[in-house]
């Protein structure tokens, strides 16, 4: 008899939803990104807010993103003070579907929530949630709250 693990949860707030969308339509042509911040636990993440990090990657940034590490730092020192930890990271594929790529999953890191938003010119069309299980990503269910 096989058994099925359960889905982790993402939760998050409606004004963080419509936070990224807007952090991300403006970002369009080029990708964006930034970090969740919140709680991990056994059923999943609670996502306080999020930043936005600077992308340093100056040969793909429309197709490519390497965040900033003093952003990481920034937000880890800001996270920790408020009791909270970087549970997760964020950005965009412009003009893709909202799901891992090879690179993403090349530089994806295990315990961290992954949430990629498809963008086009007319706006954000999807968001999705990924974490690193071994060798692969396993999607993880968004919950917005209205609080």
């Amino acid at each position: 008899m096989s058994t099925t693990a359960q889905q982790r949860v993402l939760r998050w707030r409606a004004p963080d939803v419509r936070g990224l969308e807007e952090a991300a339509r403006k970002g369009y042509p080029l990708e964006v990104c930034g970090l969740l911040i919140g709680r991990a636990g056994d059923a999943g993440f609670e996502i306080a807010g999020f930043t936005r990090a600077a992308n340093l990657d100056a040969e793909r940034p429309h197709d490519r993103y390497t965040l900033n590490p003093e952003d990481f730092l920034r937000a880890d020192g800001e996270a920790r003070a408020a009791g909270l930890d970087v549970v997760g990271i964020w950005h965009t594929h412009p003009d893709h579907p909202a799901r891992p790529s090879r690179t993403d999953l090349d530089a994806a890191w295990e315990g961290y929530v992954y949430v990629i938003a498809a963008v086009t010119a007319d706006g954000v069309h999807d968001i999705t949630a990924w974490e690193l299980n071994g060798p692969e990503f396993t999607a993880v269910a968004i919950e917005e709250e209205d609080r």
